[in-house]
């Protein structure tokens, strides 16, 4: 069954991990060995040939790079401009990673329903391009700079404080950028992502924001308190938007009481099954399975050691269904979790 992973860190993968995503995961996990410079050396889930083993045909992939001040505890660049050139050398490997067949962007309904049309596991993987964390962006002209060239949405925070919007472990509300930042998103009929947003920030952006919304990759709250995480309100103001939850593979995210770099997957008992118990928790409160997808994150700056422990490679997306069966959901509604949810914001959202 075809999957959409609706967020992948594969440009940053490919130029700060320095991993070629054309070769199987195996093989990119023994040249780390031994390295040390990231904490997920040589435990890396995704590559392009696991992609297509799992059949996972359409992603939407991101540019990430945060602007911090010289004094922040996070990492990123010292100047926006900085961090908008790093997102260019990202566009540019997914540009190279298209000239050599491996992937092919979707930038309209016409491109989405040609590709849905010919995938097959021997042609290039869709990405639809997504920013995740607006810092970049040196101001709201560069959002019609990054339109031109395929940006279709946008994650206006990430973690701590940002230009336009705080996210994860801040809080406050949208500054004048963050909304003439998403007035401007709207106008281009650009996707808001809603994943990251601080609580302040996300009912401003619901309030405001009148286009396509999606959270990327989400959980929730009520099994995993923390403010990353969407409260049971703010999954209900989502449905309301028609939105779509994906559900993300960060075991941090997925079990409580997970300490980084201390626990271990097996032994938290963090399988497959709790995505799905996130997943159900929002088909809970909506009442059908409309609103949930995949938005794996898997790679996010973590691997193996942080993910399922029934994850070996991405390929493993491949159970999801035969789990959600189990749970009583029908082969129409496993469809819609696995591709038809997303789908159905794309092809709204895409310009024809």
């Amino acid at each position: 069954m075809l999957i959409v992973d609706a967020h992948l860190d594969l440009s940053m993968n490919a130029m700060e991990w320095n991993r070629d995503l054309r070769l199987p995961v195996a093989t990119l996990r023994e040249r780390e060995k031994g390295m040390n410079d990231k904490p997920d050396r040589a435990n890396g889930t995704v590559a392009f040939p696991e992609l297509r083993k799992g059949n996972i045909g359409l992603v939407v992939a991101t540019q990430i790079a945060r602007y911090v001040t010289p004094e922040s505890k996070l990492k990123g660049w010292n100047s926006p401009e900085q961090a908008w050139a790093q997102t260019q050398a990202q566009l540019s490997w997914y540009k190279t990673m298209e000239e050599v067949g491996e992937l092919v962007q979707i930038t309209n309904q016409k491109g989405l329903i040609h590709h849905l049309d010919k995938w097959n596991s021997n042609k290039p993987i869709g990405y639809i391009l997504s920013l995740e964390g607006a810092d970049s962006l040196v101001n709201i002209d560069y959002l019609h700079r990054a339109y031109e060239y395929g940006l279709r949405a946008v994650g206006p925070g990430h973690y701590g404080p940002g230009r336009y919007a705080n996210g994860t472990d801040a809080s406050g509300s949208l500054n004048e950028m963050g909304r003439s930042l998403l007035k401007e998103m709207e106008s281009l009929q650009i996707i808001l992502d809603a994943t990251h947003l601080c609580d302040d920030a996300f009912w401003d952006a619901m309030e405001i924001y009148h286009g396509a919304v999606w959270a990327s990759h989400n959980n929730c709250r009520a099994l995993v308190d923390h403010n990353r995480q969407f409260s049971d309100e703010m999954i209900k103001a989502l449905i309301q938007k028609d939105a779509v939850i994906g559900g993300a593979l960060d075991a941090w995210m997925m079990v409580p009481n997970w300490e980084r770099g201390v626990s271990d997957p097996t032994l938290m008992n963090c399988s497959l099954e709790k995505m799905i118990d996130h997943m159900d928790h929002i088909c809970q409160i909506a009442g059908n399975a409309n609103h949930v997808g995949i938005g794996t994150d898997l790679d996010g700056a973590y691997g193996k050691e942080q993910c399922p422990f029934d994850i070996e490679t991405i390929a493993d997306l491949q159970s999801v269904p035969a789990l959600l069966s189990k749970r009583g959901y029908t082969q129409i509604e496993i469809e819609k979790i696995l591709h038809g949810n997303w789908l159905r914001i794309l092809k709204r959202a895409l310009p024809e």
